[in-house]
């Protein structure tokens, strides 16, 4: 039981100097290299402790190794900038002045409901609060937000690219007919539409295929 404490320690410490060598976006918001890396660490480290019969050096090589190799990402990183985007990505760019990019939504294995989702913990309820919305390459969410935005109540996902809630559009007060009628009253057609949304007041977000988005006007009942 001692020897496993005295190497578990031993570990212990040459993990936390290697992680405070590594840089202060390893605890905060990683990269994806960063990431991987930090589950290797996390492997290597196991194995170790929780074995006696491998000896403590096999461990300790290895994660310096993994620093080692981290070390060289983060020069190359610096070095030749071409190379972040190989190797970490680039932002992407997900609401535009024109509404939802869908093509960088699906890019990034996303829908309009992750969309809403992000925008939500960063503080923004409509899909017009903000004028610009990108994913960094980290996966968090940043905004450029609209001065003039008007959440009054919250938007209720309707249509989701070119598929209609059925759970939403009930608790709106909405049927099948209404919906149509709204549609015809666009020029769409339900598989045409990126996303629809609509609040308590009636103000709805919808933007079809191609198009513009537009802030429209529709009777609801309901309350949410």
């Amino acid at each position: 039981m001692a020897l496993i404490f005295v190497r578990t320690a031993i570990i212990f410490l040459i993990l936390l100097t290697i992680m405070r060598l590594m840089g202060k976006s390893q605890v905060g918001e990683m990269q994806p290299f960063e990431f991987v890396i930090s589950l290797l660490i996390a492997e290597l480290a196991c194995i170790p402790m929780a074995d006696t019969s491998i000896p403590l050096l096999y461990g300790i090589i290895a994660i310096i190794s993994i620093f080692v190799l981290h070390q060289i990402v983060w020069l190359l990183d610096l070095w030749f900038k071409p190379m972040k985007t190989v190797i970490c990505g680039k932002p992407s760019v997900v609401i535009n002045k024109n509404g939802i990019d869908e093509y960088q939504l699906k890019k990034n294995n996303l829908d309009i409901s992750d969309l809403i989702e992000s925008m939500r913990v960063a503080g923004y309820f409509s899909l017009d609060d903000v004028y610009y919305g990108l994913y960094e390459a980290n996966g968090s969410f940043s905004a450029l937000e609209n001065p003039d935005k008007s959440s009054s109540s919250l938007p209720l996902l309707l249509i989701d690219g070119g598929k209609a809630d059925k759970k939403n559009l009930t608790a709106c007060g909405i049927d099948d007919d209404k919906l149509k009628e709204f549609l015809d009253g666009q020029n769409a057609k339900l598989k045409q539409v990126v996303v629809m949304t609509v609040n308590g007041d009636g103000r709805v977000y919808f933007q079809k295929r191609g198009e513009k988005y537009k802030i429209l006007e529709m009777e609801v009942r309901g309350k949410w």
